[in-house]
């Protein structure tokens, strides 16, 4: 082989390295391969959708709002969708971010964690064009960003107010993934208040994993609080959570969820499911966009008044599992956030 050939086939070698090497960052499209003609939106899952309702919840309320949208969108208007699932590697999330963004292809990215705006607002500089809309996650100002959460502080007091209801030992228990703004300043004070409002001798026992998928160190964490004398755990751990349950199982601990409805779980032992229904506000923001009516920089935040946070007091299981006496006292409590 000349040197000329040899130069021609490492450089096709390359080529090929490189495709190969892109596509380990996968996602699955629809209308994949076609020429852009409408509005295309790129949902990134920071996370693995399997381990994580919430996530899911997104995918499907994007999807339900181009399926909408496209319902009755002229020929050439069309929107496209992309799920693109980033994994449980933290470090990871950047370049992934990244690359969509190089892409040029995204007219919006959609995602949902409180730690997203860190990771997007540089992106807005880098590519001044690209929007992005972010759930579960607070910016304000930023031209190319919107957010929205959901009142963690009546989710937060509500859970809190059911474990101090149900402690037999009046010691309660938050494991959470990693500290964050949210968790400090309001969900982990707002489960503390609720629950002190139900029993003013009840102690808040506070872990962190470290990370958003070690079930293992989850169900470490559960067994040393159980052991503790914790009776009743709150895990806000994504993947974690699963080691949370196991260890629940074992010891008899309560448990309380927030985001779903995941009674199912560990039935007889889960107490409380604050919902927030993302979907339904994935769908909606996702339609505000195709719609051309997102108001960019803004910030807003949506609770139980506005039908996006719901305390679900009406699963068989949640009946089977509280004492009536106990239904009672949530539900009058529940009556001054409606």
């Amino acid at each position: 082989m000349t040197l000329k050939n040899k130069k021609n086939a490492c450089r096709v070698l390359a080529v090929l390295f490189t495709a190969l090497a892109l596509s380990a960052f996968t996602g699955c499209s629809k209308n994949a391969g076609s020429k852009k003609t409408g509005k295309s939106i790129a949902v990134y899952i920071p996370g693995i959708m399997a381990d994580s309702p919430i996530y899911a919840k997104l995918a499907a309320g994007a999807e339900a709002a181009v399926e909408s949208f496209n319902a009755t969108a002229k020929q050439g208007e069309k929107a496209e969708i992309k799920i693109v699932e980033g994994g449980t590697n933290q470090a990871e999330w950047p370049g992934h971010l990244t690359t969509l963004c190089a892409e040029g292809k995204y007219d919006v990215i959609i995602s949902s964690n409180p730690s997203l705006p860190e990771l997007c607002e540089p992106l807005t500089k880098q590519f001044p064009n690209q929007k992005f809309i972010l759930l579960d996650a607070m910016k304000e100002g930023n031209s190319s960003i919107v957010t929205a959460r959901y009142a963690q502080d009546e989710s937060a007091f509500m859970t809190g107010y059911v474990a101090g209801l149900m402690t037999k030992t009046n010691k309660i228990g938050l494991i959470t993934a990693q500290e964050y703004p949210v968790m400090n300043e309001i969900i982990l004070p707002g489960y503390e208040k609720g629950a002190k409002a139900a029993n003013d001798k009840v102690e808040v026992d506070f872990r962190i994993v470290g990370n958003w998928y070690d079930a293992k160190k989850g169900a470490e964490l559960a067994d040393a609080m159980s052991a503790s004398g914790v009776d009743v755990i709150l895990p806000i751990c994504g993947g974690a959570c699963q080691g949370v349950i196991a260890s629940a199982k074992e010891h008899g601990t309560k448990l309380c969820f927030f985001d779903s409805n995941s009674y199912s779980a560990a039935p007889g032992q889960v107490i409380s499911c604050v919902e927030t229904l993302q979907e339904k506000l994935t769908e909606r923001l996702t339609l505000e966009f195709l719609n051309g009516k997102t108001v960019w920089g803004s910030f807003n935040e949506y609770g139980m008044k506005d039908g996006l946070v719901k305390f679900n007091d009406t699963d068989p299981l949640y009946i089977k599992s509280v004492p009536e006496e106990i239904r009672n006292k949530i539900a009058k409590q529940l009556e001054k956030w409606n």
